[in-house]
């Protein structure tokens, strides 16, 4: 995957693990919390990786 889809799919899964996580609170279903806070910080991992690839780059470029 390239940065920008990886910072993409990152925002994704931030976003929907956020929602899980509300969704799971509000009905008291601890299971979902848990799976939305793991895919929340799956998707910062997504990011982070994006950001990675990207000063990985310019590292490069710059050479």
């Amino acid at each position: 995957m390239g940065s920008t889809s990886d910072k993409i799919s990152g925002k994704t899964n931030e976003i929907a693990g956020k929602a899980k996580q509300a969704a799971g609170k509000m009905t008291g279903d601890r299971s979902m919390q848990a799976k939305g806070a793991v895919q929340e910080g799956k998707g910062k991992a997504q990011v982070a990786a994006g950001k990675a690839k990207d000063k990985l780059k310019d590292a490069v470029d710059r050479m």
